[in-house]
C-alpha cells in the first residue's frame, strides 16, 4: 500500500504533536531541522534583554536630563525670585529717598513761601505808612504852598499894583456849598470897585470847581454883589475841569504870569 503526499502531510500532522511529546529523538530532530530557520530562544532573550537594557537607560537619561532641567528651573526661579525682591526693595529705597527728598523740598517751598508771604506783608505794611505819609505831606505841603502863595499873591498885588485883597471866612448857616452848615473861606480881589473872586489851590478837579462855583454864589447872595472875575489858580488841574470851568464862567491859570489884566465877557449860563 503506497502512502501519497497528501496523506503523509495528513498523517504527520496528526501524528507529530504526540511524537513531540513522548519520543525525545524526534523532538531533538525537529529542533535541529527547524533550527536554521529560527533564532534560538536564548539569542532571542538576549537580544530582548538588550532593547530592553536600552530603552531602561534611555528613560533614566531623560529622566535625568529631566530632573537636571527641573533643577535649572527651579535654580533659575529662585534667581529670578531673588533678583526681582532685591529690585523691589531698590524700588522701595528709592521712593522712600523720592519721598523724603520730597518732603524736605515741599518744607523748604513752604518756608520760602512763609517768608516770601512775610515780606510780601511787611512791604504792605512799609506802603502804606509811606502812602499815608506822602499823603500826609502832601496835604501839608498843599496848605503851606497854597497859603505861601496867597500870602505872597497879596504883597505883590497890594504893594505894586494898588489893590486890596482879602482873605474871608464866613458861616455857611444853610449848607449852600457843602449842603451842611460849614464856613466858607474865600479870597476877595477888589480893584478900582471891580470884584474879583480867587481860588488858589494845590490842585483842583471838577468836583473843586463846582464847590468854589457855590461859594462864589453864596458869598454873592449874602453881599448882593455881583463878581466880576471868578479865578482858579492850581499848578495841577485835571485835564476835564477845564470844560465845567468854561461852562461855569470860571477862570483856570496854572501860573499867576498866565492871568490877564483884561476883563474876560460875562459867561452865559
Amino acid at each position: 500500500m503506497t502512502i501519497n503526499d497528501m496523506d503523509f502531510k495528513q498523517l504527520l500532522k496528526q501524528q507529530l504533536p504526540a511524537l513531540i511529546q513522548e519520543d525525545v529523538e524526534v523532538r531533538d530532530l525537529l529542533v535541529r531541522a527547524i533550527s536554521s530557520y529560527f533564532a534560538g530562544s536564548l539569542e532571542t532573550e538576549s537580544h530582548f534583554d538588550l532593547v530592553l537594557g536600552e530603552i531602561r537607560r534611555d528613560r533614566e537619561e531623560q529622566s535625568r536630563k529631566w530632573d537636571e532641567n527641573k533643577r535649572e528651573l527651579e535654580l533659575d526661579r529662585q534667581e529670578q525670585a531673588r533678583k526681582w525682591d532685591e529690585n523691589k526693595r531698590e524700588l522701595e529705597l528709592d521712593r522712600q529717598e523720592q519721598a523724603r527728598k520730597w518732603d524736605e523740598q515741599t518744607g523748604k517751598w513752604n518756608e520760602n513761601r512763609q517768608e516770601f508771604d512775610r515780606v510780601i506783608a511787611a512791604i504792605d505794611r512799609m506802603s502804606r505808612k509811606h502812602d499815608i505819609a506822602i499823603s500826609g505831606l502832601g496835604s501839608r505841603w498843599g496848605l503851606c504852598s497854597e497859603s505861601s502863595f496867597r500870602n505872597g499873591l497879596k504883597a505883590i498885588l497890594e504893594e505894586s499894583f494898588g489893590v486890596e485883597v482879602l482873605n474871608i471866612v464866613e458861616y455857611d448857616d444853610q449848607g449852600i456849598v457843602f449842603g451842611r452848615p460849614d464856613q466858607v473861606e474865600l479870597d476877595l480881589i477888589i480893584r478900582n470897585g471891580e470884584l474879583i473872586i480867587c481860588e488858589i489851590k494845590s490842585s483842583v478837579s471838577k468836583a473843586d470847581l463846582y464847590t468854589f462855583y457855590r461859594k462864589v454864589d453864596f458869598y454873592q447872595q449874602q453881599h448882593q454883589r455881583q463878581a466880576t472875575r471868578k479865578i482858579v489858580i492850581s499848578p495841577m488841574v485835571h485835564p476835564s475841569a477845564n470844560s465845567i470851568a468854561s461852562k461855569l464862567g470860571i477862570e483856570i491859570y496854572s501860573s499867576s504870569e498866565d492871568v490877564s489884566a483884561e476883563l474876560p465877557p460875562s459867561p452865559s449860563l
